[in-house]
């Protein structure tokens, strides 16, 4: 899965753990991408198996406080899928 989002500070949203600490126990990795242009917009390729799962827990609180800790703007989300 593809996704995109702007954040806050492009620098803290980096160094953060938040991502490892939430997507580790539902079994998914990601990898990090910035704008090269230096824009708060990043992304990231997020290996996973079920999709539904990660949808699901993007309505959870303990995701919502995830995004608000790495200061992800919740309404930038776009997600692209594999087909």
């Amino acid at each position: 899965m593809l996704v995109f989002h702007e954040v806050d500070d492009v620098d803290h949203w980096l160094r953060s753990t938040k991502r490892e600490e939430v997507f580790g126990p539902l079994g998914m990795t990601a990898r990090t991408f910035v704008d090269p242009a230096k824009t708060n917009r990043v992304g990231l390729i997020v290996e996973l198996t079920d999709v539904d799962t990660f949808q699901k827990f993007l309505q959870t609180d303990a995701a919502a406080e995830a995004m608000k800790s790495d200061g992800v703007r919740p309404d930038t989300l776009v997600m692209l899928v594999e087909p």
